[in-house]
C-alpha cells in the first residue's frame, strides 16, 4: 500500500452511512474492506488507552492495537503532575489511581533544583503522585475497556493507505482493517509516523543514562553519604530505596549505545565504580534500561485521517518527569475533537486545533528539557548558571513560573483576545452540586452560568448547563470545553451562541 497517499481532506461533517447492523456500510471500491471501526489507535500505552477512553465517552467505536502480548512487567515509578491529576479527576479516575500511588510535594522538579513548591498553587491537586508504570497503564487500559474499547495485543501496523472515506490498515500478519481515522500512539520509533512520512527533526542523543532496580550489598547509611557527595556536581546519579530490599539506580552511561539493547548489570557496576569508586555490591537486578537525551518533534500532528499523539509526536529527556503527562494531555485535547468529527457535529476547523494547540506545548516542553539537561552538566559554565538559577528560584515569581510550566497548569491556548482566564484550564472550584470536575465525567462541554439567564439551547446534546450564582468565580459565566479549558467568558446570549457554534458546531434541529 502507498502509505502517504491522500486524495482529499475529510469534510468537517464526515459521517458514514450505516446499515441495519449498526456498522458502517462498506466503502466504495472492490478493494476496500468494510468500515468496521471509527478509530484505530496504534499503541496501548497511557496515551493510547486514555485516547480510547475519551472516544468511548462519545460512543465512538475504537480498536487499540498493541504490539506487546503482555503488559509491561518492570516496576518503574512514574509521576503524575498537577494537570494530569486534574484530568483524572475530571473523568472520575483520580480516587482509584491515588490508591495505588504515593503523594509527594510538588517541588524540586526543574533540573532537580531542590526548592519547595510556592504557597497557594492554583489547584486542588497540588502534589505529585508517584505510581508504578505497570499500574497506571493497567488502570487506564481497564478504564478504556470498561467503556467499551477493544484492545488487541500482539498486533502491529505494517502499512496503511488513506483515501477520502477512511484508512485501510494492514497488520503485520497480513490482515486488513478499515477505519475512518488512525492515530499513532506507538512511541518514539512510531511506525505510523514513519509510514506517514512526517518529519521528526531535532537532536540525537548526546548523553545516555542507565536506570534500573536491583539489590545492594552495603548499608543504606553508606549509600546515602556517597550519593549526597556525588550529587553536589553530578545530578544524573542516585541510589534510592524502592522497597523490599531493592534500590532504584541511576548512573551516567559511558557513551551512547543502541537503545534496543538493554544494558547489563556489569555496565552498571563499571559506571558506579568509575563515578563513585564503588559498585555498592549491586546484584539481583529486577529490570535494567537506558535512556538518552534525544529531542525531536513531529512537523505535523495530522495528515488527513491519520494523527499522532504522545511519544509518536515528540520525544525528549525525562528530566522533570513530563513525558507521560504530555502524552496523556495530548489524548484529552484530541479525544473530544476526534469524537466530534466522527459524530458529525465538528466545526470545520476543530480537528486542526489539535495541532495548533498541542504542537506549541510540546515545543515548550522540549525547550525546558533542553535547558534542564544543560543544568545537569558538570562543566563549569552550566554549573555557574545552575547556581544562579538556584538563587533566582528563591523569588516566589520565578519558582512559581517554573512549577506551573513543568506541571502544565500554566498553559494558555490562543483563543483570541480576552481576559487572562480565556484559554486556560479552570481549577476544580466549589459549585452547588459539589466540585466542578465532578460535572465533567461524561466528557461534555459545560456552561457555568452565574447569571441564571443563559441557555445552551440546541447544543444541549453536547453541552451541559449549570445555573449557579454561588459558583466560586469572579466572572459572570464561563463555557468550558470537555478538556476543562475556558472557551468563553461573558454574560451575553448571542455572544455565547457564537462561541458554542465555534467549538460545538451547529445546534441540533
Amino acid at each position: 500500500m502507498n502509505s502517504s497517499q491522500f486524495t482529499a481532506e475529510p469534510s468537517s461533517n464526515d459521517t458514514a452511512e450505516r446499515d441495519v447492523t449498526g456498522l458502517p456500510s462498506p466503502a466504495s471500491g472492490a478493494d476496500r474492506a468494510p468500515l468496521k471501526f471509527d478509530v484505530i489507535i496504534a499503541g496501548c500505552g497511557p496515551t493510547g488507552a486514555m485516547l480510547a477512553a475519551e472516544l468511548r465517552l462519545h460512543d465512538v467505536r475504537v480498536l487499540v492495537l498493541e504490539k506487546e502480548t503482555e503488559p509491561v512487567s518492570f516496576v518503574r515509578i512514574v509521576g503524575l503532575h498537577i494537570r494530569s491529576l486534574e484530568l483524572m479527576a475530571m473523568r472520575g479516575l483520580l480516587d482509584r489511581i491515588r490508591e495505588h500511588g504515593r503523594q509527594r510535594p510538588a517541588g524540586g522538579f526543574f533540573a532537580a533544583i531542590n526548592k519547595p513548591a510556592p504557597q497557594g498553587l492554583d489547584s486542588a491537586h497540588a502534589y505529585l503522585l508517584g505510581i508504578p508504570q505497570p499500574v497506571i497503564e493497567r488502570l487506564l487500559e481497564e478504564h478504556a475497556t470498561q467503556l467499551g474499547a477493544q484492545v488487541r495485543r500482539g498486533c502491529t501496523v505494517a502499512d496503511f493507505a488513506q483515501d477520502d472515506e477512511g484508512v485501510t490498515v494492514e497488520l503485520a500478519d497480513g490482515d486488513q482493517l478499515r477505519t475512518r481515522y488512525l492515530v499513532g500512539c506507538d512511541g518514539g520509533r512510531s511506525t505510523v509516523r514513519k509510514l506517514l512520512g512526517v518529519g521528526f527533526p531535532g537532536e540525537p542523543s548526546r548523553t545516555e543514562t542507565l536506570m534500573g532496580e536491583m539489590e545492594v550489598g552495603v548499608p543504606q547509611e553508606e549509600i546515602a553519604a556517597k550519593v549526597a557527595e556525588i550529587q553536589e556536581t553530578e545530578k544524573r546519579f542516585w541510589l534510592k530505596p524502592v522497597g523490599k530490599g531493592a534500590y532504584s539506580v541511576v548512573v551516567p552511561a559511558a557513551g551512547v549505545g543502541d537503545r534496543a539493547e538493554p544494558p547489563t548489570l556489569e555496565d552498571f557496576k563499571q559506571q558506579l565504580r568509575a563515578i563513585a569508586g564503588t559498585d555498592f555490591g549491586v546484584h539481583s537486578p529486577r529490570w535494567l534500561s537506558r535512556f538518552g537525551d534525544a529531542t525531536r518533534l513531529a512537523e505535523r500532528y495530522r495528515v488527513g485521517r491519520v494523527l499522532l499523539a504522545g511519544d509518536a509526536a515528540h520525544i525528549h529527556p525525562p528530566t522533570g518527569g513530563q513525558g507521560l503527562n504530555l502524552g496523556v494531555q495530548d489524548a484529552f485535547n484530541l479525544g473530544w475533537k476526534l469524537a466530534a468529527q466522527v459524530r458529525g457535529w465538528a466545526p470545520e476547523t476543530l480537528l486542526d486545533t489539535y495541532h495548533a494547540e498541542r504542537h506549541p506545548v510540546a515545543e515548550d516542553v522540549l525547550d525546558n528539557t533542553r535547558a534542564q539537561m544543560e543544568l545537569h552538566s558538570t562543566e563549569p559554565g552550566p554549573q555557574a548558571v545552575r547556581r544562579l538559577l538556584t538563587e533566582l528560584m528563591d523569588f516566589d515569581e520565578v519558582n512559581r513560573y517554573l512549577i506551573e510550566k513543568i506541571t502544565a497548569i500554566g498553559i494558555r491556548y490562543d483563543f483570541g483576545e480576552g481576559p487572562d482566564l480565556l484559554g486556560r484550564r479552570l481549577r476544580d472550584i466549589d459549585v452547588k452540586q459539589g466540585r466542578l470536575y465532578g460535572l465533567l465525567h461524561r466528557g461534555r462541554g459545560l456552561l457555568l452560568d452565574r447569571t441564571e439567564r443563559l441557555s445552551v439551547g440546541g447544543w444541549s446534546d453536547r453541552v451541559d448547563h449549570l445555573a449557579d450564582p454561588t459558583a466560586a468565580l469572579d466572572v459572570p459565566c464561563v463555557l468550558l470545553r470537555p478538556d476543562g479549558h475556558v472557551a468563553w467568558i461573558g454574560d451575553d446570549q448571542q455572544d455565547l451562541d457564537d462561541h458554542l457554534s465555534r467549538w460545538f458546531g451547529r445546534p441540533a434541529d
